[in-house]
């Protein structure tokens, strides 16, 4: 009861903080001195991933040469090894601190991006833009790590300051890239990527003046030998660890948060090419879908964060995704009957809406793949929770360009109807594995009780 009613506590601060400024609350993040360390070194690295994300096909066709077959090669192999990326950081954070590896991954792209000025060819640049790719998606999960550690209960909180400050950051970044897009040449090419080197460079110096956060039940090898009482029963607390990959029920989580991370690719893939292709709409609109989302994002996200701190709440945010979907894609399937202003409206509408999804899923997706993990090995898990969003990414796109716009109208609304079904499962597998969690709880606290006390 004691801790039910302090979680609801938290919950109530959590609310009052996400009416608060913005600016108020990254000043004084859950964490303290080190989580506002951490948002500005979010910042600076996605403001130099916004400036790559922004000129990166580019590069890639009018000065390393590469033609759309290869282009599609290269950047689907390094979306493979990004897969890959989510669960090695978690397996190596349950063995050494989270802190060096998140800055081993920073200087590890800080080296790639420095060899992309030297590399060229299809053969020198995929192990290349496959290790940035590895880097980035295992500094993502090092950092929800990190967060998870440092925040506590705050989490949701702590989550919707580091959306709202990377937002920021991508932003500052494409605005970064349109000048040297804009001059055009090789050498305001390579100014760019030694912008997005930089940024990792800046963003490794200030994780290391941050101090390693410890956290119940998220502790590396080390602490686990430390707290125990010796080698032998450090050996017996990593063998009693649950692995995720043994987790059947975690698993079909993983599985199943992967189509609802689709807002994605329907916000940078399906939107542009819907736009372009079957619209009457001016493709001079297309940038207005990222301006919109960006600004909504950083506006909003604290506001939604604070309406979802617990973990049913969470699983309830996942049905709120899969309608908002449903209407999204249905608006979408819409958009091809009327001229270019009513086509504009829609397109508008599908991206208001598709951002209102991606604002429920950053919350309930983060605090279920913590709330679902067993305590003492929530590092491996969270490491498996991230193959989701990699997953999508790579999927993602290919689903939209080869099924759902193909299909046209008809492909949209199956879309949306499969993720609103989907997101039904979802929501009753999460609660019952919640329940089954506080079952399990109820019942260990009477035989604690009666254990005696030294």
């Amino acid at each position: 009861m004691r801790r039910g009613q302090g979680i609801r506590s938290l919950h109530r601060n959590a609310s009052r903080e996400g009416r608060a400024g913005l600016a108020a609350q990254l000043r004084h993040p859950p964490g303290g001195r080190d989580a506002r360390t951490m948002l500005l070194a979010q910042f600076l690295d996605r403001t130099g991933s916004g400036v790559w994300a922004s000129s990166s096909v580019l590069y890639f066709t009018f000065v390393a040469g590469l033609d759309a077959r290869r282009l599609g090669l290269l950047l689907g192999a390094a979306g493979v090894a990004g897969i890959a990326g989510s669960p090695l950081a978690g397996r190596l954070a349950d063995r050494f601190a989270g802190r060096s590896l998140l800055i081993g991954c920073h200087l590890l792209r800080l080296g790639t991006m420095c060899l992309l000025l030297v590399c060229g060819g299809l053969g020198e640049l995929l192990p290349v833009v496959a290790a940035t790719y590895l880097g980035d998606r295992a500094a993502k999960t090092l950092e929800m790590l990190f967060a998870t550690r440092a925040a506590g209960e705050q989490r949701s909180t702590y989550q919707a300051l580091s959306r709202s400050a990377a937002n920021a950051g991508y932003a500052l970044g494409a605005g970064i890239a349109a000048i040297g897009l804009a001059v055009g040449t090789r050498d305001a090419y390579h100014a760019l990527i030694l912008a997005d080197a930089l940024s990792f460079l800046a963003a490794a110096v200030l994780v290391w003046r941050t101090q390693e956060p410890r956290h119940q039940g998220l502790m590396t090898e080390r602490q686990v030998a430390g707290s125990a009482g010796s080698p032998g029963e450090a050996a017996a607390v990593r063998g009693r660890a649950p692995s995720p990959w043994r987790d059947r029920g975690y698993l079909l989580f993983v599985l199943l948060d992967t189509p609802m991370n689709l807002d994605d690719s329907i916000l940078n893939v399906g939107l542009p090419l819907w736009l372009v292709n079957r619209t009457a709409a001016p493709h001079a609109f297309v940038p207005v879908f990222l301006v919109v989302n960006t600004v909504l994002v950083v506006v909003l996200q604290m506001r939604v964060s604070a309406r979802v701190g617990l973990p049913r709440q969470a699983a309830g945010a996942v049905l709120g995704y899969g309608l908002t979907m449903l209407a999204c894609c249905t608006v979408l399937a819409t958009a091809t009957a009327g001229g270019p202003w009513s086509a504009s409206v829609a397109l508008l509408g599908a991206a208001i809406l598709v951002t209102a999804a991606e604002l429920m899923r950053s919350v309930s997706s983060w605090e279920l793949a913590v709330s679902l993990a067993p305590r003492e090995a929530r590092a491996s898990y969270l490491g498996v929770a991230g193959m989701a969003q990699s997953t999508q990414k790579s999927a993602g796109p290919l689903l939209l360009t080869g099924a759902v716009l193909t299909a046209g109208p008809v492909g949209w609304i199956v879309l949306g109807a499969a993720v609103a079904s989907l997101s039904v499962v979802q929501r009753r597998t999460c609660l019952r594995r919640l329940d089954a969690q506080t079952a399990t709880v109820e019942t260990d606290q009477p035989s604690k009780a009666l254990l005696p006390t030294r």
